[in-house]
């Protein structure tokens, strides 16, 4: 087997394109997500709502993927079938991490915390505004199990398509989950490796203290 000419450990990047001071960080963390995520927006970066979900079962085996935000409020909301290999770990071990990674802006957020369930009425909300192709393909997928070809899936979706043309309902195994920060790190790429990073975290009141970390 070829192998690459390039040197894998001399790949780099300087970062030097902003800095981030105790000057300018919000004094809440969702505060300062929802500025980041203005500026990602603004920035017409790809797939700014994309994000690194990392999930364990209760024996602490990790396993992540990326699902894309679909709501920021008292924390982070995604939607996923409630029986895939995440919602598995979920169900039984209500704790995840999440991780933005904006290369263009040179920004990377950390955010780690307690995960619950989305109410009905929201993930009814939400899969009703999915295209409808999207509807289909929910009730279609058995998502993370075994199956032998892709035109299984293919079949599936037809008979769905056949029995809801056009109003479908939501899935009984399909639905939202809500992570609610107890930690969130916000990492400003800088030259040297220097880089800024600042973490936000509960205290025993509840209160979110702000650390700046080095790097």
């Amino acid at each position: 087997m070829a192998s690459s000419s390039i040197n894998i450990a001399d790949l780099r990047k300087e970062y030097s394109r902003e800095a981030l001071d105790e000057l300018h960080v919000a004094s809440e963390p969702l505060e300062q997500f929802n500025r980041w995520f203005d500026e990602a927006l603004a920035a017409a970066i790809p797939e700014p709502t994309a994000m690194t979900l990392a999930t364990a079962t209760l024996d602490g085996a990790p396993s992540s993927r990326t699902v894309l935000l679909k709501g920021v409020d008292t924390g982070f909301v995604f939607y996923t079938n409630q029986n895939s290999r995440k919602g598995r770990d979920l169900n039984g071990n209500p704790r995840a991490s999440l991780l933005f990674f904006w290369p263009e802006l040179e920004r990377q957020i950390r955010i780690e915390g307690s995960v619950e369930h989305v109410t009905d009425v929201d993930a009814d909300l939400y899969f009703r505004s999915r295209p409808l192709g999207s509807q289909h393909g929910a009730w279609a997928s058995p998502q993370s199990e075994v199956i032998p070809s892709r035109d299984v899936l293919e079949e599936r979706l037809r008979d769905i398509a056949d029995q809801f043309p056009n109003d479908v309902p939501r899935p009984p195994f399909w639905g939202g989950y809500r992570v609610k920060p107890s930690l969130v790190e916000f990492w400003q790429g800088r030259p040297s490796r220097l880089h800024d990073r600042y973490r936000y975290r509960l205290d025993d009141e509840q209160n979110w203290l702000i650390e700046r970390l080095a790097p």
